[in-house]
């Protein structure tokens, strides 16, 4: 037996990346997998590699900034598949980057139209499907970046330090309906979106990102799958209203910083060799 049997699930930003690492493990675990994202060929592409493991998917063409495109998506699971237990509010991106006062208002608005904005629907046109069911679990996004802010990435920082909030005051609303709600904060995770574009790509983004906390690896998608399918599965039914960081322990500020033997003395004293 799957620890999702019988369960059945929407997932935003499914194509690639997190998203898609959840799609494919949510499957393998027995629940059907409505695929969400503005990716029409990534989404095709992993519905067709579930269906190819003998999982039930299906692609639904969302923009998560557009509340009819999250009904429709929501209704779809309904009338597809005949019920809703499991939103996992994945979708995202960088957003605006660079100095705050250089951030355009257009800019600012779009990135939390998909951080924040999008996690509201999401919450929104679930929480009447998985009431007729009984309860259910509802799963958003955030980041690190959410607990402990970057210079260069305030706009994306701030979305994200809202949708650990909204998660709170939603669990507290609708924990009666026995329906959870959780987020996760990921730290950082080698996916398209980070290393795209960068010298090096991939192999490159790896080897910096083993450096940014105590565990010496980047994070890879199937390290929030885990958390998520958790999060999803009976076996996290007491848990909600939590920011749970999946970080390689990136929340405690300890960069893997290697030093050399020896003894480091004042500033103005030169170290000899």
């Amino acid at each position: 037996m799957g620890r999702l049997d019988n369960k059945v699930a929407v997932i935003t930003g499914a194509a690639s990346g997190m998203g898609r690492a959840s799609a494919m493990r949510f499957a393998a675990e027995g629940a059907a997998v409505v695929v969400a994202d503005l990716n029409a060929q990534g989404a095709e592409g992993v519905v067709a590699e579930i269906a190819a493991h003998g999982g039930r998917a299906v692609f639904q063409r969302t923009d998560v900034t557009s509340e009819n495109d999250i009904k429709a998506l929501i209704d779809r699971a309904v009338r597809e598949f005949g019920r809703l237990d499991i939103t996992f509010n994945n979708a995202g991106l960088g957003g605006a980057t660079g100095k705050l006062e250089e951030v355009t208002v257009e800019d600012w608005d779009k990135t939390f139209h998909v951080l924040t904005r999008a996690v509201f629907l999401g919450i929104k046109h679930s929480v009447g499907p998985m009431r007729k069911n009984g309860g259910g679990s509802i799963i958003s996004t955030s980041s690190m970046g959410g607990i402990r802010p970057a210079a260069g990435l305030t706009a994306y920082c701030a979305a994200k330090a809202a949708v650990v909030n909204l998660t709170m005051a939603a669990a507290i609303e609708y924990g009666h309906d026995h329906i959870r709600v959780n987020c996760i904060c990921p730290g950082g995770i080698l996916t398209p979106l980070v290393y795209r574009g960068q010298p090096g790509g991939e192999e490159a983004a790896a080897k910096n990102m083993a450096r940014a906390q105590p565990i010496p690896r980047a994070g890879l998608p199937e390290d929030i799958a885990n958390m998520a399918l958790f999060l999803a599965s009976d076996e996290s039914e007491w848990i909600t209203g939590t920011a749970m960081m999946v970080d390689g322990g990136m929340n405690t500020g300890n960069a893997r910083i290697r030093f050399g033997t020896g003894w480091s003395g004042p500033s103005f004293e030169r170290r000899e060799r």
